[in-house]
């Protein structure tokens, strides 16, 4: 005892031995019972119980356990726990594969035939989504469970758990002891691993914010720009635009920023929302997210992030509307539904005489000719009654946009009643 104490860490010294002991984690519920013990996928962020609660599994089931990685072991080693499964076949084994979502394809296959006749039980543990990383015939054959992030309450218990192993409290004032918590970022393994060096620290002084900074380095924002993370973070940053809270927004940015997204991708995101969300409520807009993108490319950072800021405030106050969107897609799908349909002759140039002589663009009026411009004329094909598919609303420009769409239907209305 005295030797394992020496040479694992707090982590492991202090790891929960019950599920009803794990902290931050509400999974009794999803989980089977030990005699009915069945493979799953542990999926959640680091440091949040998912080996604890595999180790805890493996030592309540009383089955053959074998902990093994994808990152560190070959497939070899997994054909050997195969060789063990079946000299055995009345014994069960239980397999912890860490980081799951690293194995290729033909790795994760080759665990199937042992799952389906049940000579092994798999519990993987990964921190990608496994719909993402995980094959669909792999994944058919396991349960998912969801670990949450821990919150700061959930921090500070495994802190308790931590000084009530040790028997000494840590030499930090309550501010830093809150700030440690925060500095962990919901990882539980890397808040003890800081723990264990403060607990470790031959001091009656009480240590600052400003100290524990300099002492322990603040953990890596979880973030992957290929990942789910990386499209959670847009989509959030996309919809509070969307939704004009402007304070939201730049957190999400700042969020991208900080964990090394590619300034250009927010940037292009921002032209996408100017033409999708705000629409012709405000023109400017577009104008406003393609400056934006051109300044950073011209700047970079951090002088650019500026001008990615400014954009963001502009098109989260901006007045809304996705009317030219949905105009859009009407319009496509009615193109497509039609087919080719003629153009009418009166709307037909015609530059040869053979084209005047098959009446091209006989009957046409010219608009400028017109009192205010405006013809009147109908120029949708000869066999398709007319569609409406701008829709102006009742915000920013668009306002004057509707007005002027109603009074070029009245036109249209009275040149019809003319008839």
């Amino acid at each position: 005892m005295q030797l394992f104490e020496q040479t694992h860490p707090l982590a492991d010294r202090i790891r929960p031995t019950e599920i009803s002991e794990l902290i931050g984690q509400n999974v009794c519920d999803q989980i089977p019972s030990i005699e009915n013990l069945q493979s799953m996928i542990f999926w959640g962020p680091p440091g949040s119980g998912k080996t604890s609660l595999a180790k805890i599994l493996a030592q309540k089931s009383g089955l053959h356990f074998e902990e093994t990685s994808a990152v560190m072991h070959a497939t070899a080693k997994f054909r050997s726990i195969f060789e063990m499964a079946a000299n055995d076949p009345s014994q069960k084994i239980l397999v912890l594969m860490d980081e799951i979502h690293h194995l290729n394809k033909s790795q994760q296959d080759i665990f199937l035939p042992h799952l389906e006749n049940g000579s092994l039980i798999l519990i993987g543990t990964t921190t990608e989504n496994p719909s993402f990383e995980l094959r669909p015939a792999l994944l058919s054959r396991c349960k998912v469970i969801t670990f949450e992030r821990l919150q700061l309450d959930d921090l500070d218990k495994i802190l308790q758990r931590a000084e009530k192993y040790m028997k000494k409290e840590l030499p930090l004032t309550p501010e830093a002891r809150q700030h440690l918590c925060l500095m962990s970022d919901g990882d539980g393994r890397y808040l003890l691993n800081r723990a264990e060096e403060l607990l470790a620290l031959n001091t009656n002084k009480k240590i600052s914010v400003e100290e524990l900074e300099k002492m322990a380095p603040k953990r890596a924002m979880v973030y992957d720009s290929t990942k789910e993370e990386h499209y959670n973070l847009l989509s959030a940053f996309h919809k509070s635009l969307r939704g004009s809270d402007v304070d939201a927004a730049l957190y999400w940015t700042n969020r991208m920023l900080i964990g090394g997204e590619n300034p250009l991708i927010i940037a292009r995101r921002l032209i996408r929302f100017a033409a999708e969300d705000v629409g012709m409520a405000d023109p400017n807009a577009l104008l406003q997210a393609i400056a934006a993108h051109q300044t950073y490319s011209m700047l970079g950072s951090p002088e650019g992030e500026l001008a990615i800021t400014n954009a963001v405030i502009y098109l989260a106050t901006a007045p809304k509307s996705n009317a030219a969107y949905l105009a859009y897609n009407e319009s496509k799908q009615c193109a497509k539904f039609y087919g080719s349909l003629p153009v009418p002759k009166k709307i037909r140039n015609a530059p040869t005489k053979l084209m005047e002589e098959l009446k091209y663009g006989e009957g046409y009026i010219y608009d400028h000719n017109t009192k205010d411009g405006v013809s009147g004329d109908n120029f949708f094909p000869d066999e398709l009654s007319r569609k409406q598919f701008y829709r102006p609303v009742e915000r920013g420009f668009e306002r004057e946009l509707k007005k002027r769409v109603e009074w070029l239907e009245k036109k249209r209305k009275e040149k019809e009643s003319r008839r």
